[in-house]
């Protein structure tokens, strides 16, 4: 995958529409008995503002419309409906973003009675998707999840848009269609980009293998968008992945090659940032890219422990990578890592770093904080050590005339003790992946046994 990072540098022609876009963000949340469902009320607008913003959208304001049932003509009720249409118009907004999932039909009646533009939160997330790829793979994933966004809503909006509405370049960007665009047409393109897409996934499948031929362990983060798994990949890898306190700041799957504390090279994977509601179309749109995420060995649970909301936020997380096959009985080592200490006050760091430290062996946790460095050398000692568990101990006996060859143990092994004889002669005791083993026994021969 692409290392490349999105440039923030002089505003597109997008960016500039939507900064001249007065939006208001309306969350119409269900309540039971006066109380929200499950997240709080604020943490929810707080991240539907942050998405409107993650595109440059002038929010005028944010409103929360608690709803004691869903209207299936407009989602919320006709009162709160002339409210919103007589402020539309005063405040002359451009753009209203509902926080929910709307039919084509509650989108279309909404544009009606407000008499401006309405996109909910499947098509929002798939315009600031569409602004994030930077590969041609994601580029090409984003445009499929937008085409099945899309498909529904074929019918006609407010009578001066001569353009498609909703999802990928709602705002007049690439990929936009003509509202008279063919349903046949739409899903020809939708089934050439499935097959471009499986061979974005075949060449990947190669690297992957080639990577496999020097079978590295492999290391995925995975989180809730914003917990900071961008900044703890640099910290891990001094790269200069972007890390910006915006929700989807990356997009793309970035890869690099690290080193544990004794000198075990494992490769680390960044992947994109999850988010409660998720649109459907786009976890199935992108679990190709997150198939390194199922193939790793070790998977790291990045969590904002400071976040108000971080239990809810860990429960999407753990849903969404559960779809993917990754969870309890999967096989695959999990670690959670609290991050953002550094935003919690003493009482707070102490208590929840006695609770990591408490933790059970089947998901250890570690407290770090990525912007400072706090923790991050428990967290490597953690990895190192999780990896080594299903090495094979081996010992390898390499003659004066032969020591040469122990730099090939140092690149496919984890070489945890050196010991030379005064004849020349060395002694290497090695932790070796089972697969790793009969190359091992073949290469050295007699000389090589385990331990």
């Amino acid at each position: 995958m692409s290392d490349q990072a999105p440039s923030f540098g002089a505003p597109t022609a997008e960016q500039k529409i939507a900064v001249q876009t007065r939006t208001l963000v309306i969350g119409p949340y269900l309540t039971v008995h006066g109380t929200a469902i499950r997240r709080s009320i604020e943490a929810r607008i707080d991240e539907a503002s942050g998405l409107a913003r993650a595109i440059d959208l002038s929010v005028i304001d944010s409103l929360v419309v608690p709803l004691k049932a869903l209207r299936p003509a407009t989602y919320i009720g006709k009162g709160r409906l002339e409210d919103l249409h007589e402020r539309v118009e005063t405040e002359e907004i451009g753009l209203v973003f509902m926080d929910c999932a709307l039919s084509p039909v509650q989108q279309r009646n909404l544009e009606k009675a407000l008499n401006c533009k309405v996109i909910d939160r499947t098509g929002l997330i798939l315009e600031i998707f569409g602004r994030r790829a930077q590969t041609r793979e994601g580029s090409l994933q984003v445009e499929l999840a937008h085409l099945a966004y899309q498909k529904g809503r074929l019918v006609r909006s407010w009578t001066h848009l001569e353009r498609q509405r909703g999802g990928f370049g709602f705002l007049g960007g690439p990929g936009e269609t003509q509202i008279e665009a063919d349903r046949r047409l739409l899903q020809e393109r939708m089934k050439r980009i499935e097959r471009e897409i499986e061979s974005v996934k075949r060449t990947r499948g190669l690297h992957r293998a080639s990577r496999e031929k020097v079978p590295f362990p492999t290391v995925a983060l995975v989180g809730y968008t914003n917990a900071g798994k961008s900044t703890l990949f640099n910290r891990l890898t001094e790269a200069e992945v972007l890390a910006k306190d915006m929700l989807f700041a990356t997009l793309d799957t970035t890869t690099r090659l690290i080193a544990t504390p004794h000198g075990m090279k494992v490769i680390l994977s960044d992947t994109v940032g999850f988010i409660s509601d998720l649109p459907t179309m786009l976890i199935a749109a992108f679990r190709a890219t997150l198939e390194d995420v199922v193939e790793a060995d070790i998977v790291l649970h990045i969590r904002d422990i400071a976040h108000e909301d971080a239990e809810a936020q860990s429960e999407d997380v753990t849903a969404i990578i559960g779809d993917l096959g990754i969870g309890p009985g999967s096989g695959h080592q999990m670690l959670e890592v609290w991050n953002k200490s550094d935003l919690l006050d003493e009482a707070d760091r102490e208590r929840l770093a006695n609770i990591a430290a408490q933790s059970s062996s089947q998901t250890p946790v570690v407290l770090v904080s990525a912007q400072t460095g706090a923790g991050i050398a428990d967290l490597m000692t953690i990895i190192e050590r999780a990896l080594l568990e299903e090495h094979v101990d081996m010992i390898v006996s390499l003659p004066a005339e032969q020591a040469g060859e122990a730099h090939w143990l140092y690149e496919h092994a984890s070489v945890m003790q050196r010991t030379p004889a005064e004849d020349g002669s060395i002694s290497l005791t090695v932790k070796a992946r089972p697969e790793s083993v009969a190359r091992i026994e073949r290469r050295y021969g007699t000389n090589a046994r385990r331990a």
